[in-house]
């Protein structure tokens, strides 16, 4: 398929989130809301203050014209020798106010600025927690750069339906009825009528076309969500793009989505163009019509020349505001969307809750029960089905199997990802649906086949498990996972930079670290997801030692490819199909000579054939 193909087609619907409904006047009133919270009472004085500030310049916008005009009118009434010293006092006093009427909505942006940062700062980390807070799945099926795409833009329209509603038009507003008041009442009431009907179809022509502008820029927003979404995605996975020499294709596939996002760019852009020209050319109509018939009543003595220059500074303060609308109320409407879009990410609720009445999980001994449990992943025909299996608090139990036999499902129950269709999870005799699940998740420590570290220190890292812990209980856990002497040996020790998802570690090292975590944690209950099956020989023992000195005197659950793992356990259930076909310990299965059983020698032929080679 061609580029131009590829850029015309629509983007990927894999991160969509419903928006919230209401639209603009919905999302004021979340503002509103927003601003009321007790997090921000403490900015409840400058809000006041800058709602005062913006009447006041919205006034002081319409007095400052009427004393420069009245000024001239002196030197013209009384003539330079009579009038001059009069009227300096005057356009002093007009130049004053207009300094003031420019100078207070400086003052009170500079009052706002931490107000509006902070209000955006709540509604973050509302989403972002919310977000950590939704089910396993929810996570699976979004990619997080177009989350996080959502986020940014959600609490960046807090900003601007602040600054453009309330501190731009909003003021508008205001000056267009003290202007068409004072047009009227000091001058002639025809040009007050001139003075709305320009805005009025300035507005009007503004509001089609933007709204034309907000579909386009609509679109533009999610061919760069998808744009954003892919670079993300593709560097990333670079290990994988490198592994695959594919660095070609993808930066094809970046091409495809940013020629995409230029397309929809541009078309944003031109419309632009078409905005600011219908806006000027209403606008100098409107001035047109207003100062002729302001030069008609000079001719015919119903206004003084100052009274010209007053109407015209006058209209020109009040549409000097208007030469943003198009773009304020595009940002408007976009911001609109964008904030249904947050709510709509806050509306979401977690498939898995805590019920109302859960309990935390206290002083876990680790007897781990599944009751006839079975569990169908969405979209998927195999499950587990019927799984009953009883684990006496600190024996070791493991599951064994094809891939996609349920045995990582199990662990997921388990940790209730996810929530069985029929029968009961219980850790000591309790119910997991009726726990608190950071109880029952702080209970349970996990290694999986890929330990995933955050870009920090070693040190960081482990005590990720523990942030309170000791120096000592951090090196004690590391001593135990075998990694003392490799943290010892680096340049930097404890400092050394694990990398972007611990890619500057081998996988050894990376397993090592995880078990680290995992003994400072110390969870009742250990879980093993395949943490040795990535691993070379060599490794795999020094690993398999440091696993054996973490699972002493924990209940421990195990999911091993190699069966060579799982010799030690007191029980091994068979896996097929996400039902049990073979129980029992090491040598009752081996001895049976069934599917354990073949498996066994399936693996040790294997590793004969590559101890041969060698």
């Amino acid at each position: 398929m061609s580029s131009s193909a590829h850029a015309s087609a629509a983007p990927e619907n894999h991160d969509r989130i419903d928006s919230a409904d209401g639209g603009l006047w919905a999302s004021i009133l979340r503002i509103l809301k927003l601003l009321a919270r007790p997090e921000l009472a403490k900015w409840r004085v400058v809000m006041a203050l800058a709602v005062l500030l913006t009447l006041a310049a919205s006034v002081l916008e319409v007095v400052s014209p009427l004393i420069m005009g009245h000024a001239i009118n002196q030197v013209a009434d009384k003539g330079p020798a009579g009038g001059f010293g009069v009227a300096a006092l005057w356009l002093t006093y007009g130049l004053a106010i207009r300094f003031l009427a420019a100078g207070l909505p400086q003052m009170r942006d500079w009052l706002f600025a931490p107000v509006s940062q902070d209000a955006q700062r709540v509604a973050s980390v509302d989403a972002f927690g919310h977000a950590l807070g939704l089910s396993l799945n929810f996570h699976q099926t979004r990619r997080t750069g177009a989350l996080n795409r959502v986020i940014e833009r959600g609490a960046g329209a807090i900003d601007y339906l602040i600054r453009f509603l309330a501190f731009n038009i909003g003021p508008t507003l205001i000056r267009l009825v003290l202007a068409s008041i004072a047009l009227g009442v000091a001058y002639d009431y025809r040009l007050a009528l001139i003075a709305v009907a320009t805005v009025a179809l300035y507005v009007v022509c503004t509001v089609i076309i933007t709204e034309w502008r907000v579909r386009q820029r609509r679109k533009m927003n999610e061919a760069d969500t998808h744009f954003r979404a892919t670079s993300v995605d593709i560097l990333t996975n670079f290990e994988t793009v490198k592994s695959f020499a594919a660095e070609a294709r993808e930066t094809g596939r970046f091409d495809r989505a940013m020629a995409d996002y230029n397309v929809h760019y541009v078309d944003t852009v031109r419309s632009m163009y078409v905005l600011n020209t219908v806006q000027a050319l209403v606008m100098n109509l409107g001035l047109l019509a207003v100062m002729a018939l302001s030069a008609l009543n000079v001719i015919q003595d119903r206004m003084q020349i100052g009274d010209l220059t007053a109407v015209m500074l006058m209209l020109l303060s009040l549409y000097a505001p208007l030469n943003i609308l198009g773009w304020a109320w595009r940002e408007i409407k976009q911001g609109a969307v964008d904030l249904e879009k947050l709510h709509g990410l806050l509306a979401m609720l977690p498939e898995v809750q805590d019920a109302p009445d859960a309990r935390p999980l206290e002083k876990p001994k680790g007897r781990v029960t599944f009751d006839n449990v079975s569990f169908n992943h969405e979209g998927r025909s195999v499950g587990v089905q019927n799984i009953s299996f009883d684990v006496p608090a600190g024996r070791k139990i493991a599951f064994v199997g094809t891939s996609g036999a349920g045995k990582s499902t199990l662990l997921k129950l388990l940790f209730r990802f996810y929530d069985t269709d029929e029968g009961d999870v219980l850790i000591d005799g309790q119910d997991v649906r009726a726990l608190k699940q950071s109880s029952l998740r702080a209970a349970l420590g996990l290694v999986p086949q890929d330990v995933v570290l955050f870009n920090d220190t070693i040190q960081a890292n482990i005590a990720y498990a523990r942030p309170g812990a000791t120096q000592e209980e951090i090196r004690d856990a590391a001593r135990r996972a075998q990694l003392l002497d490799f943290i010892e040996s680096q340049p930097e020790g404890w400092n050394t930079r694990v990398g972007e998802r611990g890619l500057k570690l081998s996988g050894g090292e990376k397993q090592r670290v995880g078990i680290a975590r995992v003994v400072l944690a110390d969870p009742a209950i250990l879980v093993l997801d395949e943490a040795t099956s990535a691993l070379d020989s060599a490794t795999e023992a020094a690993v398999q030692d440091a696993l054996e000195q973490a699972s002493t005197g924990r209940t421990t659950l195990m999911v091993a490819h190699r069966l060579s793992t799982v010799i030690s356990a007191d029980e091994i259930i068979v896996l097929e199909a996400g039902r049990i076909i073979e129980r029992g310990n090491h040598a009752a299965l081996l001895a049976k000579g069934g599917k354990y059983a073949d498996m066994w020698q399936r693996q040790a032929r294997s590793t004969e054939a590559a101890l041969a080679v060698g």
